[in-house]
């Protein structure tokens, strides 16, 4: 099946407000909670690379924040979550003891994060957060919980701000439903 960009459901106005809302929250309960510790936010590649640049630099200079990836497959080329997770590339850094944040673009069926929420648990941070840009908790197979979550969406296919569509339109500044053609 074939796509086009469609409406758009996110302004990058809006977007950006929001991340400045989740750096501010964050920042906010790791003052409180864990001050003077280091933070490390975890990026599921690809599409959460231009969320966490935002969401870090929006953090501020006085919290000490470390970056790692991982990438993560369940979707193929498909517009779907094929239910089976791969780790692609994991963490670089042991998380043993440390405060981590995952931050991901998108959690729809919940498959994906549930499975890597346990994969993570059992290296013992000191605390496991998830931070998404979009939740889409109609699709919800499994219960996850989302931390700081940006916008609930309704179940539609979008792209855009670091979302794509086999490749296609990570690169778009909002976040836009993708329609069939």
């Amino acid at each position: 099946m074939n796509y086009k960009i469609g409406d758009i459901l996110f302004t990058r106005e809006q977007i950006s407000t929001r991340v400045i809302e989740l750096s501010q929250e964050i920042r906010k309960d790791f003052i409180e909670f864990h001050t003077g510790q280091e933070l490390l936010m975890v990026g599921i590649l690809k599409g959460s690379a231009i969320f966490i640049a935002d969401l870090v630099r929006a953090l501020g200079q006085d919290i000490d924040v470390r970056l790692d990836f991982m990438v993560i497959s369940s979707y193929g080329s498909d517009t779907k979550s094929s239910g089976v997770v791969r780790i692609i590339k994991d963490l670089d850094a042991y998380i043993e003891n440390k405060n981590v944040i995952i931050v991901e673009d998108i959690i729809d069926t919940g498959l994906t994060m549930s499975y890597l929420l346990s994969i993570l648990q059992r290296r013992a941070p000191s605390s496991l957060k998830v931070c998404s840009l979009l939740n889409k908790e109609e699709r919800r197979k499994v219960p996850v919980f989302v931390d700081y979550c940006g916008f609930e969406i309704p179940d539609k296919f979008v792209v855009g701000y670091g979302l794509d569509y086999s490749g296609k339109w990570r690169h778009l500044p909002d976040i836009c439903v993708a329609e069939p053609v």
